[in-house]
C-alpha cells in the first residue's frame, strides 16, 4: 500500500478515504516511526496514513496495514496544506492528524475503539474535538540522549492553565468558549520556544467537509471547531502524549546544552494508560461513561 505522492494517494487512495476515522501521521523523523503507528492501528482507526520519507522504512508487519504516502514535511506549510487537501477529498470523515512519537490516548481508550467514541461524540452533533498535547520525556538524559523512551516515559503532573482567547475581529474580546491552553515543556522552557507555539492545544480529531481550512495555528476556519465544549454541557476530550518537543529541545543546538534533564518535583512516570490522564485532569469524558 505505497504511494508515490500524495497526489497519487488522493487519486488512488479514495477507498481509503471513504469511511472514516482515518489517522495521518505526519513523519518527522525515524524515532519511534513503528510504535507510533502500531497505537493507532490499535486505537481501532479504519486506515492509518504514513506521510513519510521514501528513504524510511517500516516493519514488515507494517507493510501490508499501513498506507505509506511518500512526503517531505520539513517545511512548516506542508502539514496543513497536506490536511487541507485531504479534507477536500474526504467529506464527511472523522480525521485525525499527529507526528511519529505521538500517541493518542481519549477516555476509557483500553476497551473502546475510536470509532465507538466519535459515534457518541457525533450523536452529541459535535464535528471536532479537542486535544491537548502532553509532553513526554525520558527521566535520565545521560542514557537517553535524545530525551525519547518508552520504558522511562515522564511527565508533568501539575503546571498546566488556560488564558481567554482574544478575538481580533472582536475589539479582542474573549472568543466564546475558546481557550488558549499552555503547560508542559513549553511552558518551563518557553525561553527556548517561539511564542506562536507554545500552546498545547491542538483540534487533532475531527469531521471533514467542504470549504474547512486548517490553519497554520492549528485551529480552523469554522469558529466552531475551536471551541471545547458545546454550549449545554462539557464535551468529549483527549490527549495527544507527545515526545517532539522533549526530542526537539535536545536536538537543536541553542537549547540542548541548557538542560541537563527534564524532570522536576512534579514530574511522574506515564503509565501509558487513559486512567492517569484522567485523574490528572489532563481529558474530559464529558457525559460518555
Amino acid at each position: 500500500m505505497n504511494h508515490a505522492s500524495l497526489d497519487d494517494f488522493l487519486k488512488h487512495g479514495t477507498a481509503t478515504l471513504a469511511k472514516g476515522p482515518v489517522a495521518l501521521i505526519f513523519v518527522e523523523d525515524a524515532v519511534e516511526l513503528d510504535s507510533t503507528l502500531r497505537h493507532h492501528l490499535q486505537c481501532g482507526f479504519k486506515a492509518v496514513v504514513a506521510l513519510m520519507p521514501p528513504a524510511f522504512e517500516l516493519a514488515d508487519d507494517l507493510e501490508d496495514t499501513v498506507h505509506r504516502v511518500a512526503f517531505d514535511c520539513s517545511h512548516p506549510q506542508a502539514v496543513f496544506d497536506a490536511v487541507n487537501r485531504v479534507i477536500e477529498a474526504a467529506p464527511g470523515v472523522w480525521l485525525y492528524y499527529g507526528y511519529n512519537a505521538e500517541y493518542l490516548f481519549f477516555p476509557f481508550c483500553e476497551t473502546r475503539s475510536i470509532g465507538e467514541m466519535l459515534a457518541f461524540h457525533t450523536e452529541e452533533r459535535r464535528d471536532a474535538m479537542l486535544t491537548y498535547v502532553i509532553d513526554l520525556y525520558a527521566d535520565d538524559l545521560e542514557n537517553c540522549p535524545s530525551a525519547v523512551s518508552l520504558e522511562r516515559a515522564h511527565l508533568d503532573r501539575a503546571g498546566y492553565y488556560a488564558l481567554a482567547r482574544p478575538d481580533p475581529g472582536n475589539h479582542n474580546h474573549p472568543k466564546e468558549r475558546q481557550l488558549d491552553f499552555f503547560g508542559g515543556l513549553r511552558w518551563r522552557f518557553e525561553e527556548h520556544i517561539p511564542a506562536p507555539s507554545r500552546r498545547i492545544d491542538r483540534i487533532a480529531l475531527f469531521r471533514a467537509k467542504p470549504g474547512l481550512r486548517l490553519r497554520s495555528d492549528h485551529t480552523f476556519s469554522d469558529e466552531e471547531y475551536n471551541t471545547y465544549a458545546c454550549p449545554w454541557h462539557h464535551n468529549l476530550t483527549a490527549a495527544i502524549c507527545s515526545f517532539r518537543t522533549a526530542k526537539a529541545l535536545k536536538a537543536n543546538p541553542g537549547s540542548t546544552f541548557d538542560i541537563d534533564t527534564f524532570r522536576w518535583r512534579k514530574s511522574v512516570p506515564f503509565e501509558w494508560h487513559s486512567r492517569q490522564l484522567l485523574d490528572l485532569g489532563l481529558m474530559e469524558p464529558g457525559q460518555w461513561f
